[in-house]
């Protein structure tokens, strides 16, 4: 047995045998309880308690928020808990820190033993099919952590933003250590925005992305030498693609594609404050000219501002535009 695992072992328990670890507050039911001690002069007698409450008052006891004596339970101040917890969780912190700092060296000879060994190809050298969808994101994170010279990607169609707060990390630690990251997106994904914010992030940090109104094929190309294209709708399989030839092709078809689409710097840059403010009131249902009166401009000038707030979401109707801004406006 370890020692983390005999350090559990020796823990508090609940009523219900549940190990009470040291980040565990009380529970609603153990907070009510330890105030009707205190409501009583900090003691509980036996008979004060119903059938319901022995489960609480045995975790209060193994917490260490009461104390039992031989005619009830006296309550045990909790700074007193707190300190003690505190040094526990401390100690605990300290301890995982130390391990976090000794792990790359433990990893190391599993690490130089992975990068020794070629990566796996199929027999003829073109592709590797991988189903599942766990296993094709963990070969995709391979291949981010591996790549030192360019990520690029063409992914149409919405973006689910999970998915791209997921991989924020490593996408801007590949941008960190000196890759370029480009990326073509359709004008439905940046439409979003809250894809739109994690798209900005990344720019942030150098990606460059670009808009391309016109259907695309998804595909992930790294350091020109690896490309992964979904082979199913639903994107459970995909083919590595590693044959020379074929990898040239699918960068050909990438840059062809970039090239014909539209930079989204304008995109990405946050918009006038005035634009900010008449997109809310469009959202609250508010007319062209409701919202020139409201904020003391021309309908001209909001006008100005509307056209630039139609390019930005993609909308082609002033009810379309608020429809887009609705999540604005509730932020």
């Amino acid at each position: 047995m370890t020692a983390e695992r005999v350090k559990r072992a020796h823990l508090p328990k609940d009523a219900h045998g549940r190990t009470l670890l040291p980040s565990d507050e009380p529970t609603a039911a153990e907070r009510a309880l330890y105030l009707t001690a205190i409501r009583q002069g900090g003691y509980l007698r036996p008979d004060d308690l119903a059938a319901t409450d022995r489960p609480t008052l045995a975790d209060l006891v193994a917490r260490g928020l009461l104390t039992p004596t031989a005619t009830g339970y006296t309550a045990v101040d909790p700074r007193c808990v707190g300190d003690r917890l505190g040094a526990e969780l401390r100690t605990r912190a300290t301890r995982l820190l130390v391990h976090a700092e000794r792990l790359p060296a433990a990893l190391a000879p599993l690490s130089h033993a992975y990068d020794a060994t070629p990566r796996i190809a199929s027999p003829t050298g073109e592709a590797t099919y991988v189903e599942g969808n766990a296993i094709i994101r963990q070969r995709i994170s391979e291949l981010l952590s591996d790549c030192t010279v360019e990520f690029m990607a063409a992914q149409p169609g919405p973006r689910p933003v999970e998915g791209l707060r997921m991989t924020l990390a490593q996408d801007l630690a590949l941008l960190r250590r000196g890759c370029a990251m480009r990326t073509i997106y359709q004008p439905v994904a940046i439409a979003d925005t809250d894809v739109m914010r994690q798209v900005a992030l990344r720019a942030a940090q150098g990606a460059q992305v670009r808009i391309l109104d016109e259907p695309c094929q998804r595909v992930l190309i790294f350091d020109h030498s690896v490309a992964v294209v979904p082979t199913t709708e639903d994107g459970t399989r995909a083919a590595f693609v590693t044959e020379p030839a074929t990898v040239a092709f699918l960068v050909a078809h990438f840059e062809r594609d970039w090239v014909r689409a539209t930079p989204a710097d304008h995109d990405l840059n946050p918009p006038h404050a005035n634009t900010v403010r008449i997109g809310r009131l469009l959202a609250r249902g508010l007319t062209q000219r409701a919202v020139a009166t409201r904020l003391g401009l021309s309908e001209r000038t909001v006008a100005a501002h509307i056209s630039r707030l139609r390019d930005r979401y993609g909308a082609q109707t002033l009810f379309q535009l608020g429809w887009q801004l609705r999540g604005d406006a509730d932020g």
